[in-house]
């Protein structure tokens, strides 16, 4: 402290993680990566971070309040994936089927987030309604409708056709029902 210092004109130290909620939403993914949301913790996600407990409640009121922001984060990356595959096919059904196996993909990629995404009622607690506000929601309706122009029918029953389907798959696979073999996801996927 020099002389003509105080405690009006001491700059307040940042917090030193700039932006906790955000640091712990990272930590939960991936703390999701190496095991399932039932055995995670608001303990164990701020020991992670390396903050108390108790700071974890500023942004966090409970355990779902966290588990439904990293299914909320979940569905973005898979909506990402899934845009992604996407653009990269090209044309309606070719960017369809590409988003279908984008979704499969990460699922077993992510299988604890996907559950969590998927399987618990988590997102219901969230912002983000899955088929309606989602970017991987409004890929989905986007290509069904695409696919629905050209050979008629409804968009929304094609969007949920092809989701049942992709996600059938996806649960088959990691409750190993069937093979996790992406050329069974291409043939089944033609």
């Amino acid at each position: 402290m020099t002389p003509n210092d105080n405690t009006v004109n001491i700059k307040p130290r940042g917090y030193h993680h700039g932006d906790l909620r955000a640091a712990l939403i990272d930590e939960g993914l991936r703390l999701l990566a190496i095991r399932n949301a039932d055995a995670m913790s608001l303990r164990e996600v701020a020991r992670g971070v390396g903050v108390s407990a108790t700071s974890v409640y500023r942004h966090f009121p409970d355990k779902d309040a966290l588990m439904a922001a990293l299914a909320v984060e979940g569905l973005k990356m898979l909506g990402a994936a899934q845009r992604v595959a996407s653009a990269a096919a090209g044309d309606a059904d070719a960017g369809f089927a590409a988003s279908g196996r984008a979704y499969i993909r990460f699922a077993l990629a992510n299988p604890a987030l996907f559950r969590l995404v998927f399987t618990t009622p988590a997102l219901k607690h969230a912002d983000t309604p899955v088929l309606s506000d989602s970017e991987a929601g409004a890929l989905l309706l986007a290509n069904a409708a695409r696919i629905a122009d050209e050979g008629g029918g409804e968009a929304q029953v094609r969007a949920i056709q092809a989701w049942g389907m992709v996600h059938g798959i996806a649960m088959l696979m990691l409750d190993g029902q069937i093979p996790a073999e992406m050329d069974l996801v291409d043939r089944a996927l033609c």
